[in-house]
């Protein structure tokens, strides 16, 4: 009778098994036997800027991450985020590197996103205000009265984190003058501009080629570790591929944690970002989420509001992809 007994819960123990078993594969279009998932489509265009934040997409697409997904990602250079947002509404690249700030302000404008990731938090000098050696400039308070400073864009993550740091100084009057990166060290050499907002690699590559020296740091106070960029897709497009998109945002989630390897980081930013090895060996790396936290991204859309970047609150939930955890 113990016999019996034994035999049926063993039967029924095998039977649940392959009842998960079949369930698994048919989520992932598989036959059971470790075959990739069947993806609506293979290739994704992502849109990319050559800065630190972008370095683990780079070593996941390298090591052949992506690959083993059945993925073949062609990261496509943009000039600036403007350009990548009109790239991506044009359907020129599926997915996009951005500030949360230029997502946010889309979203805000009627641009329908899904998120597929973050992709980097600030760390001491990640992003900072810089200026020339010798500038009268030598406080965020003191020096100059009503400085003039470049930044990327006038609603970018650039001007928030400025006004943030010069309201908390309690300086602010100041004029902000939108430039790309490119053309900041010019701007500061010919003294069109008192500082210049800047990520890296551009603030280690501006104190090497000019001397340039830190101002401040603009991820403290109000801003430390903040939020800084990630990637998103058009809603419609991720909806029409889901298995395509969840397999991006896996392969990101795992290479993400190559980013605490800051020796590997520093390294592949000399092959995307025009780096020779000793500038690319002082570049200050900051952290890279594994996933999508609205909690600590729903803090950007806030401060935008605050500083009437939004007009009104922006749920960041409304931009998750399905199923995406929260950590």
């Amino acid at each position: 009778m113990a016999n019996k007994t034994l035999r049926r819960g063993m039967a029924v123990a095998l039977s649940t098994a392959m009842v998960a078993v079949t369930a698994s594969c048919s989520l992932f279009g598989g036959d059971g036997a470790g075959t990739k998932p069947v993806l609506e489509k293979t290739n994704l265009r992502v849109g990319i800027l050559p800065l630190v934040d972008v370095a683990p997409l780079y070593m996941a697409k390298e090591d052949g991450k992506f690959a083993a997904a059945g993925l073949n990602i062609d990261a496509i250079p943009q000039d600036n985020e403007k350009q990548a947002m009109e790239s991506l509404r044009n359907g020129t690249i599926d997915i996009a590197f951005a500030s949360h700030v230029t997502f946010f302000k889309a979203a805000s404008e009627g641009t329908d996103l899904q998120l597929q990731g973050e992709a980097y938090q600030a760390g001491t000098n990640t992003m900072a205000l810089v200026t020339l050696k010798n500038s009268n400039f030598v406080a965020l308070n003191r020096g100059v009265s009503k400085p003039n400073i470049g930044v990327d864009a006038l609603d970018s993550i650039g001007a928030l984190t400025t006004k943030s740091v010069m309201n908390a100084a309690g300086a602010p009057n100041f004029n902000l003058k939108p430039m790309d990166f490119s053309k900041m060290e010019s701007e500061l050499v010919a003294n069109k501009i008192d500082a210049a907002w800047m990520v890296e690699p551009h603030i280690t590559r501006i104190q090497k080629t000019i001397g340039a020296v830190v101002l401040s740091d603009t991820a403290r106070g109000g801003t430390l570790d903040f939020p800084m960029s990630g990637y998103a897709a058009i809603r419609k497009s991720a909806e029409e591929s889901p298995k395509t998109f969840a397999a991006f945002r896996k392969v990101l989630a795992d290479a993400q944690l190559l980013g605490t390897n800051h020796l590997k980081v520093q390294e592949v930013l000399v092959k995307y970002a025009e780096l020779d090895n000793l500038t690319a060996a002082l570049v200050a790396v900051g952290t890279y989420p594994v996933s999508i936290n609205p909690v600590r991204l729903q803090r950007v859309a806030d401060m935008m509001e605050s500083t009437r970047m939004l007009n009104t609150r922006l749920d960041v939930l409304q931009l998750l992809p399905p199923s995406s955890p929260v950590n």
